[in-house]
């Protein structure tokens, strides 16, 4: 095979994906966003490429919509803290990298956004059944079969691929991110 042929076999895959998405997933998730209150806070994790896809949420959810009049919200991406990170999994275990930052501050009204394309990584997961505990709706990102993280998940959107195909499940989340945001600039004034 070929460069070229690569490509559009890759986009093809990617395009097949992406159309199986669950729409009424999307405007769940759309919904929520959509009518977060000013006291609401959304917290987003993931580790590796969901943790830069994290950070990329935040600048766009929790500055961008702001920024142009669209949307209030106030969105934090755990990962970003490299000294809190880093202190945890010293300390006390990778696992809890995000529980601790969410012990005691995660509010029943709050959202955690969770990331993962293999639906399992174990810090997610802690996370995840820490929000439940407290009542926060739980959105997952996930990818191949979706592990427990599906199951946790008050609002599911998985990129159904095979195990391994990180690049694809990261394009898909990248996507519903820009889309979701480029929805809401095109809807006009919210704020």
């Amino acid at each position: 095979m070929n460069f070229t042929s690569f490509i559009d076999e890759y986009l093809e895959h990617l395009n097949r994906v992406l159309r199986a998405l669950d729409k009424n997933e999307l405007e769940k998730l759309e919904h929520l966003l959509g009518s977060l209150g000013e006291d609401q806070r959304v917290y987003i994790i993931g580790n590796g490429g969901s943790a830069a896809t994290a950070s990329h949420m935040v600048n766009d959810f929790g500055v961008g919509l702001k920024r142009r009049g669209k949307l209030n919200i106030t969105a934090v991406a755990l990962a970003d803290n490299l000294a809190s990170c880093s202190a945890i999994a010293n300390d006390t275990g990778y696992d809890n990298i995000f529980y601790l930052q969410l012990k005691n501050v995660l509010r029943a009204h709050d959202v955690l956004i969770a990331i993962s394309c293999s639906g399992t990584s174990p810090n997610i997961i802690k996370a995840v059944r820490y929000a439940k505990e407290k009542g926060a709706t739980v959105v997952g990102f996930s990818g191949f079969d979706g592990g427990e993280l599906n199951t946790l998940s008050d609002i599911v959107l998985h990129a159904k691929t095979e195990p391994g195909e990180y690049g694809i499940v990261e394009d898909v989340h990248m996507v519903i991110n820009h889309l979701l945001y480029s929805w809401f600039i095109q809807k006009g004034p919210v704020l």
